[in-house]
């Protein structure tokens, strides 16, 4: 839907979502930092970090059944498909116009429109964080809270072990993700314009 220069990008369920998400991912990293660190002195303690981070695994674990259901019973799916063609350049144009273009008055190589919610750069890292990671990160949690369903040993390295080191790996680059989506949010009209958007729904083009 398109009206005086507005796209409804965000339906009142992705909404939802995305606010669950958000707040159940930042508890995650924060909980999740303070159980690798084993502090007892800090301000959350071990054992509570680690019933937080649980609870809101569990949480965003449900939430992401939100978004996958959301995805097939709507045409939000539409945003995630890659075409083959130009499948590298057409990233590495953006990615240009990221490092230098938006600085030097260039104009956007991918315009939003109703057709287009994401520019190739976004749709490969939103592809990449939701589609991989997060579905990585969840089975591999529940791993971690059932041991007893992993793998005792993977050449001869502990399988609990790998499958820690490798939710921490991860669930790292999903913070590394979470950084580098807020900072591209805070690019347009102004840098509160795009977190209003997914508070109203609406996206000025």
């Amino acid at each position: 839907m398109e009206t005086n220069n507005k796209i409804y990008f965000y339906p009142v369920w992705l909404r939802i979502w995305h606010g669950i998400n958000a707040i159940g991912i930042i508890l995650l990293i924060i909980t999740g930092y303070t159980m690798q660190a084993g502090n007892e002195s800090s301000v959350l303690g071990f054992n509570t970090s680690v019933n937080i981070h649980n609870i809101s695994g569990i949480i965003v674990s449900a939430n992401y059944l939100l978004f996958i259901l959301g995805n097939i019973v709507t045409n939000n799916s539409k945003f995630y498909i890659v075409k083959p063609k130009n499948f590298l350049k057409r990233p590495m144009k953006q990615a240009y116009y990221y490092a230098w273009g938006m600085f030097h008055g260039m104009e956007k190589p991918y315009p939003l429109s109703e057709k287009r919610k994401f520019n190739p750069l976004q749709k490969y890292a939103y592809i990449g964080a939701m589609y991989i990671f997060v579905p990585f990160v969840i089975a591999s949690g529940f791993a971690l809270l059932f041991p007893e369903i992993i793998i005792e040993s993977v050449y001869n390295i502990s399988g609990i072990m790998l499958t820690a080191v490798l939710h921490s790996v991860v669930g790292f680059l999903i913070f590394l993700f979470l950084i580098i989506h807020v900072y591209v949010s805070s690019i347009g009209k102004s840098p509160k314009e795009n977190f209003k958007s997914i508070i109203s729904g609406w996206h000025h083009i």
